[in-house]
């Protein structure tokens, strides 16, 4: 199962390309849900890493991961990486 969580880890960096085609997306930081048009500040030196408009953590993944963006995945990587 950590293995899962380590895989979903990785969609949180380098991901504007894909968060700017997904309709939804959360943060397993603050464990909010929400549309990625949302997202306005980006980490240039990160390459494209988005920021969480709600907490300004890097802990962002979209649908495209193809990991479920709902409040018990959110708060399962939560446990895992803060």
């Amino acid at each position: 199962m950590e293995k899962y969580f380590e895989e979903a880890h990785r969609f949180c960096s380098h991901n504007r390309n894909l968060l700017e085609k997904d309709i939804i997306c959360g943060c397993f930081h603050c464990l909010k849900v929400f549309s990625p048009k949302e997202i306005t500040d980006w980490w240039e030196k990160e390459e494209d890493t988005a920021e969480c408009p709600h907490c300004g953590i890097d802990s962002i993944i979209g649908e495209s991961s193809g990991f479920p963006i709902t409040k018990k995945f959110l708060v399962e990587m939560n446990k895992r990486y803060f």
